[in-house]
Parts: structure tokens; sequence; C-alpha cells
């Protein structure tokens, strides 16, 4: 458990939420930090005017609203979990538009007494505006989803025959999609099974893809026979750490170097701080960055069979509570949980060098009389192929010297149930290539920022939980496992491509099975 600065308390009040009630005025509280158990309401200041307990109650959603009274009265408190808010209804005048300060105070365990005050404002908001059906006790019922579809059609003048239709209950979704009105059906084609030899994943996989590109599962499908008819491809996962990279804010240069000296000087006591919000979030090491009067510190966490953006953000906000509370040199101005030096949904060259998600390489030998005979092309062909492909790639400031990993990592992060928006990072790739004593073609690609889970996200829904069954990627201890057969998946897509480009056949082939005509 650690303890929260007041700059990080300051999150927990819901900015926007202060506004006019019938009976006087409502403000939201949300629990970011930990759980806690809140065992007393001291009072609330707005501008300075003192609000006692009598004039104050809680409400908890689902009709649990409890007078302030009444709640201290009670011994045991009431447990508020991370992510959960609590609104407070002040009997009092009502408050002008404009900028009013706001104070709570009140004790909770294991924090002890707590203090936040911040600024926000009352604003005049139009009632007329058209809104989405949602209904506040149940968002997921058949009634309020089947509201929303009747909007779409009425707002759209449109009919909806298949956005409407699924096979799973809606009351799943929650945590994965707000105003769930329908699904999008994504064709899911089969390649494979392709032979994967890895620490993790042994033996041959079927492979589903999602996709709506024609010729994509063909050529990756031609791409996985090659390679199984060579031996299968090797996977080997070579770097594994999710990030939340804060940043501190400094007078000048000078304090934010002492800070990074004492961030390296205080590790181990940091660690802790870290791990403590989570059972499975272990922090590996802490890089630091100085730019002007900046210091940026990139958390590096291992996270389980999660993806962990989430879980390593917490930690994160844990760590850097302790870090603002302990730290007694320069005063730190400002700070803020992420300075876009994580870079989450975004390819950088910090994360090409330093990993982030799992860092695998996929390899594979493929021979020469298997290449000319399923490809028509020679070792010689494609490995020069290549060389004229670096220098594009080089030119053109691509994350990517290799074809078009993407495609492949996009079929299976949709058809699994992955954070789509992280292909950006996970499409990053080394490619390589040479000509073997043999005369046959080595083969491997290198994904430095593969972000991939088979636990949390969308990976328990319906289809997308049983297609990551069909690669037996379910259960503790799989992401490893399932981030050597994507990987393996790209290599085949990188061979293919390559080849078809080097013979010519790659327009042909769009022409015979895509939409071309």
């Amino acid at each position: 458990m650690f303890t929260p600065s007041p700059m990080l308390l300051k999150l927990l009040y819901t900015r926007g939420s202060l506004h006019n009630t019938p009976e006087g005025v409502a403000f939201s509280i949300k629990n970011r930090l930990d759980t806690v158990r809140i065992t007393r309401i001291d009072a609330v200041l707005i501008d300075g005017q003192r609000l006692g307990v009598e004039q104050i109650a809680l409400d908890f959603g689902e009709g649990d609203v409890r007078p302030a009274t009444v709640f201290n009265a009670d011994s045991k408190g009431y447990e508020l979990p991370v992510g959960q808010a609590a609104t407070f209804h002040l009997a009092t005048d009502k408050l002008k538009e404009g900028i009013h300060t706001v104070c709570v105070q009140f004790s909770a365990d294991p924090f002890g007494d707590l203090s936040v005050e911040v600024e926000d404002a009352i604003v005049n908001i139009p009632d007329n505006r058209t809104r989405i059906p949602r209904q506040e006790q149940d968002d997921y019922s058949e009634a309020a989803v089947q509201a929303r579809q009747r909007f779409a059609e009425e707002f759209t003048g449109q009919e909806f025959k298949h956005l409407k239709h699924y096979s799973f209950d809606a009351h799943t979704l929650q945590g994965n999609c707000e105003h769930f009105t329908g699904v999008a059906q994504i064709p899911v084609g089969l390649a494979g099974p392709l032979h994967v030899q890895g620490e993790h994943a042994q033996g041959d996989f079927l492979i589903p893809m999602a996709t709506t590109e024609g010729t994509l599962v063909a050529s990756y499908n031609r791409g996985i026979q090659v390679l199984n008819l060579c031996g299968g491809v090797k996977c080997t996962v070579i770097g594994d750490a999710m990030q939340r990279a804060p940043v501190f804010v400094f007078d000048d240069a000078r304090g934010a170097r002492d800070f990074g000296k004492w961030v390296a000087e205080e590790i181990e006591k940091i660690r802790p701080e870290a791990e403590s919000t989570s059972r499975v979030a272990k922090l590996q090491y802490i890089d630091t960055y100085l730019a002007n009067k900046f210091a940026y510190l990139r958390f590096n966490y291992s996270t389980g069979d999660a993806a962990g953006q989430n879980m390593v953000g917490r930690a994160t906000f844990a760590a850097c509570s302790w870090i603002l509370e302990n730290y007694k040199g320069a005063p730190i101005r400002h700070f803020y949980l992420e300075s876009n030096f994580a870079t989450d949904k975004k390819a950088s060259q910090i994360n090409v060098m330093r990993t982030r998600g799992k860092r695998v390489v996929a390899e594979a030998v493929i021979k020469r009389d298997v290449l000319q005979q399923r490809m028509r092309v020679t070792p010689e062909q494609l490995a020069y192929h290549g060389q004229v492909s670096n220098v594009g790639a080089f030119l053109s400031g691509a994350n990517n010297n290799g074809a078009h990993s993407a495609n492949g990592i996009t079929a299976l992060f949709i058809a699994t149930g992955q954070d789509v928006a992280n292909v950006s990072e996970s499409s990053a790739g080394v490619l390589y290539s040479e000509v073997t004593k043999e005369g046959d073609l080595y083969l491997s690609i290198t994904i430095p920022s593969l972000i991939v889970a088979t636990h949390g996200g969308g990976t328990g829904l319906a289809t997308q939980n049983e297609c990551l069954r069909m690669l037996g990627c379910v259960g503790r201890g799989t992401v490893n496992k399932f981030a050597e057969i994507v990987a393996g998946v790209v290599l085949a897509g990188e061979l293919s491509l390559g080849a078809a480009i080097s013979s010519s056949d790659w327009v042909s082939s769009h022409e015979q099975y895509g939409r071309n005509r």
C-alpha cells in the first residue's frame, strides 16, 4: 500500500462533475488509487464555506445513498473499489456559473486523513442535445440495446439487418464496449496448420485470420506451406517489458538531473510500492531520460498473460505517489503519469530499440529446391531483393524493412480479441535474409514490440476466446506461446509476399483472389 501525495489526490476529483441539483450542489470523486475503506466524512468546503456532515450525503450508485451522519456512525465504513465513483450531494445554495473551489476532507483506510482540493466550473449546458439512449441501471440489457438500435435506424433513416444480430450475452461486454448496439461481422479464414518449433509453442497450429482483404489468407497459407516443407519455423521470445513513462518537471536542468540520480539510488524502495498494486506486475527497471528541465522515467514491467497497459499505469501511479512524498531535493513543479514516452498506440524508435510487449524472433531455413518449385524464385533473388528493399525502407523512414507484417498481426489480433490499436507498435519489424553455404535461404524477422495477451481485454469474449482456444492459448502461462505463433505467421507472410513481388506474381494473385476487377 502506498501513500498518495496531495498532487495525486487532486486526480480523485472528477473534473466537470460540479453541478446544481434541485436540493443544492453535487460533484463526484472516483477512486483512482487502490481499494480503500472510507471510514469518515469530515466536511466539504465550497469557495471556503464549510458544510458540515449534516449537509452531506453520498451516492454510491444503484440506489445506495447514505447521509454522512449515518455513514460516519457505521464503524465498518464503506469499501470503495478502484474505478468506483461516489457522488457528494450537498444541501446548500445553488452555485452561480463560473469557477469554484471544492475541498473534501475525509478519512480512508489504510491511508488515514485525506484532503482533496480542486477548482471546477458550473457551466450551463443546453438540454436539447441529441443523445444516444442508455440505461443507468443496466445498459447491456436487451431493452437498452434495442433502444439504441431503433435510435440508430431512426436517426440515419436506414434499416440495419446484420448489425443487430449476435450470439452472446451482451452483459459479457461490460468493460469492453460502451453504448453496445451490435456487431461488425468480420470474415475469419483459416491458414495452416503452421509447424512451430518454439520454447513455448511446439507443434502444429491452425491459424484463424479475421480480414476483409482478398489474397491475405491465401498468401499466408502459401508461406506456411513452404515453411512446413522445410521443417517449420523456429520462434524465440527474447524480451518482455511493458512501460508507463511519467514526467517530472523542475525549475532547471540541474534539478531534473539530481532527481534522476536519486531515482536510480532508490529503486529498491520504489519497486515494492509499484508492485503493491498487483499480484502480477513486476517492476524490472526504470530508465531515466533527461531533456531541458524535464525528467522522463520509463518504468518497465513484466505483466504475466495480460498486455498490461492499465496494470502498469496503476503500478506506476503508486510508485510516483511514493516518489512525490519522499523526494526532498529540488521542488517538483508538475507531474504527469504519462509523458507520451511510453508511446502507447504509436510506432516509435525507442520501442524498436528497448522492447515494448514481447520481443520475438522467428527464423527458418528455406530449402533451395522448395523455394524454386513453390515460389518460383531463387534464394539469391530474394536476398538481393531484400537489400534493395532495405534502401527503400531507409529512405522512407519506415519502422519495418519487411513487406507487410501488419497484415498478419492485424488479422490475428481481430480474431483473438487483442487491442487492435496496438498494431501501430506491433507492426515494427526487422527482416533479415542471407544465402547459406548450402545455397538455401535463411530468413528471420525480429518483432521488437509485439503487444499481445491471452488474459484480460477482449480475449474472454465469445468468438475471440474460441479463436484463442483454437490455438491452445487459453489459460495461465500461454502468452509467450501466442507471441511465438504470431511471429511464425508473420514470417510466413514475409516469405510469401516477398517471393510474389520478386516473381511478379503479386498483381496476378490479387486479380485471381482479390477485388481488383
